[in-house]
């Protein structure tokens, strides 16, 4: 099946937990050559798989000496364990959606799966808005949720992940797709950081989910 291309959602929107505050390590870097020794300087490259995946990173795609270039290679380099449905664990990818609702559906959809796994009623959790510009064009599989229902699998990646890495190996920009947490919302990975543009952070949300139901709570903190 040859998937169409389509452009990413504009502007793309994403979730980032506050816990992690930016470092704004690749922010001020000016060249690769400096890169590696402050990389060292700050500690990035204390976790050996950091070292590892910015090496799997090809230079030219690596973005640096710009506002918020550290949120872009954050979301590369610190990949979730067995990594996310369509990148595997050895190099991340950059997810957004459409709308801050349908983020905030993702986002809180994995936030109650850590409640379960942690066997409390309910989480909360602050979270960082950012807004962003996805150059390229993508692959879409809109409206396939049925005839490829191996990629919008909710219980195994196995399919999407295969499908992702195949995406970006061969140069792909990455994939247009329906968010399987919001019905109507539509979501988009980047597979490569250089297409993430005009990146800016903008408000911060305080989610809550229970353990046993499917509502999510979404409030905006106040500046």
């Amino acid at each position: 099946m040859t998937d169409a291309l389509a452009a990413a959602p504009q502007p793309a929107h994403r979730l980032i937990p506050s816990q992690f505050p930016p470092i704004g390590l690749f922010d001020t870097v000016a060249t690769t050559a400096d890169l590696g020794a402050v990389m060292e300087l700050v500690g990035w490259t204390n976790d050996r798989l950091v070292a590892e995946r910015i090496h799997r990173l090809p230079q030219a795609e690596w973005v640096y000496g710009m506002a918020n270039a550290s949120i872009v290679m954050a979301a590369f380099l610190h990949v979730a364990p067995g990594g996310m449905r369509f990148n595997g664990p050895d190099l991340g990818a950059w997810y957004a959606a459409d709308e801050l609702r349908t983020a905030a559906a993702e986002v809180g959809h994995h936030l109650r799966r850590e409640a379960v796994a942690r066997r409390v009623p309910t989480m909360q959790r602050t979270y960082r808005a950012f807004s962003a510009t996805l150059l390229g064009d993508y692959r879409d599989i809109r409206g396939q949720q049925t005839t490829r229902a191996e990629l919008y699998a909710g219980d195994s990646y196995a399919a999407s992940q295969v499908f992702g890495e195949e995406i970006r190996a061969s140069g792909g920009a990455g994939i247009v797709y329906d968010s399987v947490r919001r019905r109507g919302g539509v979501n988009v990975v980047a597979h490569r950081p250089r297409n993430i543009t005009s990146i800016a952070q903008t408000d911060h949300y305080e989610i809550t989910v229970s353990a046993t139901a499917r509502t999510i709570d979404v409030r905006k903190l106040s500046r």
